[in-house]
């Protein structure tokens, strides 16, 4: 029994087979077939070897031409051939033997006749290995033949000797090497694996046919002319070959006999045929590569650097902007930009790229992200960071053509045409997802900023290093808009590149003030790195804030530990020790590095001079024996910021103490709106500077006055003729107090003192609100915010703001008696981004008594996913409506409404004309304009340059002005030229397209993205804070100035002063007193269009059994104001009524709510008698009718 398994085992062995793999190759024809063509290195070498041999049998033929010297005696033993001699030597005579037979050395003859029997030989060969059934086809093809001509005729003097001098056209041969050279260009790719241009292939053979053609033309020519009285030699036959063919034609060398003239008649026929078959052939690859673009070389890569774009089209606003913006910066000067799109460029761009400017440093490269071929064209593992972006503003060619003819066989439905649009978004997501994976997978380590559109696409690139989500940013910045009045012009102006000269040569003092501020950015440095903020280690940050802003005009906003999981933090407040390793993040006109201190200044030292002269005779008491401190930064360029920092001034003989309650600087003569009287002082002299004048003057008076200082001297002057003293203010303190108790403040500002007589937990809503995160996640990857709810959803039939259901009878919004005035929003559809518009406004940090309705007003249908999604939120409604209809608006609340937001259309994007994509919105929010004066429009445009046709007024010369201005700084060279558009500059136009620069950014300022996305509320860190409002009324005045603001700010509530909006009337611009800015309503009140307008509006109304009272048809005083955003003010710029400050409120400091007016009793905009004074800033969130 233990042998059997040995038994079956060699039964097994026994049954095995031997099985032999691609027998039919290995007979001989397989063999050689497999050695001479099928292998490519094999074939290589042959290839090379035949073309060696036919080029030397071309130089055979030369050599044995050249030799020969006597072509009369060639033929005398060719076929026993005898010479004759002419007749008459008058005639032209041919010598018929020197054509047929030449001389040829033994040697030579041995080895020509040896390279064409190897050469019939492998082309036999060859016959037989490719025979596939069709000889003929093979044998008369135009390569058999030359070969047949240039190798029998030597076999045949082997076999009849008397042929030995026989003449064979070998020359021939340099045309089948030609036609080697062409195969090994295709065999050089396959072995080398390396893709050389086609267009320089096709170069090389047209070269290689014009050589072809002169030797063909100059070896017959010197042969036919053999027989002929006059010889002519090698060179000259080529000379004549070249001065023929060149159409020159000098004539001092001519064919005699008609053989020769024959064969260059044939010759230039030949010529005409085939130089331009491959002319065309290299003209359309020249036309290709065009098309296609460049390639960035492997050397240039090495060399230089570079950065790749992709994107699926090239507008030339999007490569503009982009250029103009990457290349802003000094360092990045040396950089190489590659553009990577699939689609030809449009002629706009190609002429762009041909401008001097960018013609050496952009290189355009048609081809796919998805291809790894053209990776490598345009180097991308090599190359510094990769943007990939994201088609915006339009949609597929073929896709809009479909949709339009659709449309006009009425043959779309609404539904679906809405479906289409919104997959349009998806379907660029889609590309720019793949886009990011292929370039991940090609090149892992390469820097990724990505754009893209939906956020609920987001989490498909998460993996990138930045990425901006569109319908993030949008929304958050519309909704901030609605808070703090044009925030999305302070973050355009604050992300975009500038230099701060813009508006430096205007004659309106709101136009340089503006101009100048603009060129603030945020820039970054370490502590202990820095002359700004080193001095201040050790201190808290709000302390070091506002020194640095009162010694340097800087503005320190954030700061981020050198922990490795440590995040950006926003005013962190001054539980904040700043220590060595702290990186600063500050706003300033230049970064420091690019900073120069200057620690005198020649003009105040003469100053200096001049008054230590004056106050010889006459010495003052006390008068310190110490030279000023003058500091200045001077930015590396045409732009400087002086600044002085004085010490006290005695000129009176006063006490420095004294000193501290009077003015130093003048007041302005445009500012009338302090009722006190100032006394005369004896101040520096004002010079007409270029510079940026930042803090000077009165610092000392910024300090409380010490004790005792209420006693006015005896020769003091009367009290009427004694300008009133000003509340002291307490000083910023170094560090935060032991038992961390909050300051007292003796003098709140209004807005606190306002908020703190109202009670946020009274509301006359019975629904019950808490605070927290959403439960529903509107799309996967949102980050929560905590903000104010409500403790039971809302059924989703009590969501629609007009239609009735069992839980309420209202049908429009005036019925709901909402207690503050409400914001709209329209769209097109309701994205899943919108809930980011929905969040700032109901933020946890917000009183709850401030908050203000939001109707979202979409023209289709609202899925049961957003439903979810708004449900939870307070005073959150929709409606289906249109933006052209009246009664929708007036259904939705237009007559209570301060604001209203004008979301770009989808739809849009099928305009014949790229401009005409915002037609729609722009005429819709043009008659809103006009029916509703008072209220505030924010509108959303594809396309910025059309920010000119909002609240378009023909005869609004100052506009028109405006519109100069922006043409003067578009020709100056100006990234934001557009920047003096008053819509802009008021925060009323917002585009999708300004948002791009952030992104730029990025690759210089890693953290620009998530300073704004703080700044807007989409993230939240932890101690760092937020974006809020302060207005100043006129109980406010009495601070005076922008220092002493900073100042009250940092030593109370410990918020940080970053900007101010400011609402100018005509009469504060002298220069411009001669342009008006109304048109015919405002000149004439109530006119006839007026009136017309204002009964179409209460018809309406009654239809809808609207109160007519509550439309007020009067034109705001607003629409002649001029509204415009001052970034990081100078510290002695003076506060004015109506000015709206930009603050960053620190996280978890002391609870000073947001200025908010008091809650409403009424629901309607109709006026009352016992309302106060408030200021009516534009576009802001204050109730301008309580």
């Amino acid at each position: 029994m233990a042998l059997e398994p040995d038994l079956k085992s060699d039964c097994i062995e026994k049954q095995e087979v031997h099985v032999e793999y691609f027998v039919n190759e290995q007979s001989i024809k397989e063999r050689l077939h497999l050695y001479f063509i099928k292998n490519q290195r094999s074939t290589l070498r042959i290839r090379l070897i035949n073309c060696f041999f036919k080029l030397l049998t071309v130089v055979l033929y030369l050599v044995r031409a050249i030799a020969d010297d006597e072509p009369k005696a060639a033929g005398k033993h060719c076929f026993n051939i005898v010479a004759d001699s002419c007749k008459s030597t008058a005639e032209k005579c041919i010598y018929w033997p020197a054509i047929l037979c030449v001389d040829r050395e033994d040697w030579m003859y041995g080895l020509q006749c040896a390279l064409a029997i190897i050469n019939l030989l492998q082309v036999l060969l060859l016959l037989f290995l490719n025979y596939k059934g069709n000889i003929l086809q093979q044998i008369m093809s135009v390569s058999m033949v030359l070969e047949a001509i240039t190798s029998i005729p030597f076999v045949i003097t082997i076999v009849y000797p008397p042929s030995h001098d026989l003449f064979v056209p070998v020359f021939l041969n340099c045309w089948l090497a030609k036609e080697l050279l062409e195969n090994l260009f295709n065999d050089l790719h396959r072995v080398m694996q390396r893709h050389h241009s086609a267009l320089t292939q096709q170069v090389f053979i047209l070269i290689v046919t014009i050589l072809c053609l002169i030797i063909t033309c100059a070896c017959g020519i010197h042969h036919l002319e053999r027989a002929g009285q006059s010889d002519m030699s090698v060179f000259e036959a080529l000379y004549f070959t070249v001065v023929t063919f060149s159409t020159v034609g000098y004539g001092d060398i001519k064919v005699e006999i008609w053989p020769s003239q024959l064969f260059v008649i044939l010759m230039i026929a030949a010529a005409l045929v085939v130089l331009p078959v491959q002319m065309e052939k290299m003209a359309l690859l020249l036309i290709e590569k065009q098309k296609q673009g460049g390639t960035y070389s492997n050397h240039r890569a090495r060399t230089e650097k570079h950065v790749v774009v992709c994107a699926s089209m090239l507008h030339y606003d999007l490569v503009n902007d982009f250029l103009n913006e990457f290349y802003a910066h000094a360092h990045l000067q040396d950089f190489f930009v590659v553009l990577l799109t699939p689609c030809e460029l449009e002629p706009t761009v190609k002429w762009l790229l041909q401008v001097p400017l960018w013609s050496q440093r952009v290189i355009y490269i048609q081809g796919s992200a998805l291809k790894d071929i053209d990776l490598v064209r345009c180097r991308m593992d090599q190359a510094e960071a990769c943007f990939i972006l994201s088609p915006r503003n339009k949609m597929d060619r073929i896709e809009a053509a479909l949709l339009k003819n659709w449309k006009r066989k009425k043959r779309l439905s609404e539904k679906l045409e809405s479906i289409i649009n919104r997959s349009y978004r998806d379907r660029a997501d889609q590309q720019t997802i793949l886009r990011t994976w292929a370039v991940k997978d090609f090149a892992p380590n390469i820097p990724l900023y990505v754009q893209i559109m939906k956020p609920e696409n987001k989490f498909h690139v998460q993996f990138a290093d930045h990425v901006v989500c569109e319908d993030e940013f949008k929304y958050a910045l519309l909704a901030n808009n609605c808070l703090c009045p044009a925030t999305s012009t302070f973050v355009t102006l604050l992300i975009h590149t500038s230099r701060g000269v813009e508006g430096e040569t205007a004659s309106s003092q709101w136009q340089k003030i503006y101009g100048r501020c603009s060129g603030n950015e945020i820039y970054h440095i370490q502590l202990k790195q820095s002359q700004f903020f080193g001095e201040y280690e050790g201190k808290s940050f709000t302390f070091a804030t506002f020194n640095a802003h009162k010694k340097y005009g800087v503005s320190l906003i954030g700061i981020k530990r050198q922990d490795c999981n440590a995040d950006l933090q926003l005013n962190p407040g001054p539980k904040h020790i700043l220590k060595d390793t702290d990186t600063c993040y500050y706003m300033n006109i230049t970064k420091e590095e690019y900073s120069a201190f200057i620690l005198a200044h020649p003009r105040e030292e003469k100053e200096k001079l001049e008054k230590k002269d004056s106050k010889s005779s006459s010495p003052t008491v006390g008068d310190p024996n110490v030279s000023k401190l003058e500091s200045a930064i001077c930015s590396v360029g045409t732009l400087a910021l002086e600044m002085h920092h004085y010490g006290p001034n005695n000129s009176t003989g006063e006490s420095p103490e004294k000193q501290r309650t009077e003015p130093t600087g003048q007041e302005n003569p445009g500012n009338g709106t302090l009722p006190i009287e100032m006394r005369e002082q004896n101040n520096h002299p004002t010079y007409e500077r270029s510079t940026l004048q930042v803090p000077s003057g009165d610092r000392h008076l910024l300090m409380p006055p010490p004790a005792g200082e209420e006693n006015v001297s005896s020769d003091a002057p009367p009290i009427g003729a004694r300008r009133q003293r000003r509340p002291s203010i307490m000083p910023v303190s170094e560090m935060i107090m032991a038992d961390n108790s909050p300051l007292r403040d003796h003098k709140p500002l209004y807005a606190h003192k306002e908020v703190q007589d109202e009670s946020e937990d009274t509301w006359e809503e019975g629904e019950k609100w808490t605070k927290g995160y959403p439960p529903v996640m509107p799309y996967i990857g949102y980050s929560p915010m905590m903000c104010h709810l409500l403790e039971t959803p809302k059924p989703h039939c009590c969501l629609e703001l007009d239609k009735p259901c069992d839980h309420k009878s209202w049908t429009h919004a005036g019925e709901y008696n909402w207690p503050n005035n409400n914001i709209i929003i329209a769209a097109e559809y309701a994205a899943q981004g919108m809930v980011n518009f929905i969040v700032p406004l109901r933020a946890h940090f917000r009183p709850k008594h401030t908050l203000k309705p939001i109707i979202i007003m979409v023209e289709k249908s609202v899925d049961n996913n957003f439903l979810e999604c708004i449900s939870s939120f307070p005073m959150v409604y929709f409606m289906i409506g249109l933006l052209e209809s009246l009664d929708d608006l007036l259904r939705a609340g237009m007559l209570q409404s301060d604001t209203v937001v004008v979301v770009d259309r989808e739809s849009s994007k099928l305009a014949e004309e790229d401009y005409m994509a915002d037609a729609n919105q722009i005429v819709a929010v043009q008659t809103m304009f006009r029916l509703f004066p008072s209220t505030t429009i924010i509108t959303e445009l594809t396309h910025a340059a059309n920010m000119r046709f909002m609240q378009f007024r023909a005869k609004d010369f100052y506009a028109l002005r405006m519109a100069e201005k922006q043409k003067l700084e578009k020709e100056k060279g100006s990234n934001i030229s557009y920047m003096f558009r008053l819509p802009f500059a008021a925060g009323n136009v917002f585009s999708a397209s300004m948002l791009d620069t952030m992104l730029y950014q990025s690759f210089v300022k890693d953290y620009a993205i998530s300073i704004v996305r703080l700044l807007l509320g989409l993230d939240q860190a932890t101690n760092s804070g937020y974006l809020c409002e302060l207005p100043i009324t006129p109980e406010d005045l009495w601070i005076r100035t922008y220092g002493r603001l900073y100042q009250k700010l940092c030593s109370t509530s410990h918020e940080i002063p970053i900007g101010i909006y400011r609402t100018v009337g005509q009469a504060d611009n002298k220069s411009e007193c001669s342009l008006p800015m109304e048109d015919d309503d405002s000149l004439q009140g109530f006119s006839g269009e007026r009136k017309e307008l204002a009964n179409m509006v209460r018809i309406k109304m009654k239809k809808l059994d609207l109160p007519e009272e509550e439309y007020d048809s009067e034109v705001s005083d607003k629409r002649n104001k001029i509204s415009y955003v001052i970034i990081n003010p100078s510290f002695d710029m003076k506060l004015e009524v109506d000015d709206i400050i930009y603050l960053i409120k620190p996280a978890g400091g002391p609870k000073t709510p947001s200025p908010m007016p008091p809650r409403r009793k009424f629901s309607s905009r109709r006026k009352t008698t016992h309302q106060r004074f408030r200021a009516e800033p534009q576009g802001s969130n204050v109730d301008t009718k309580l």
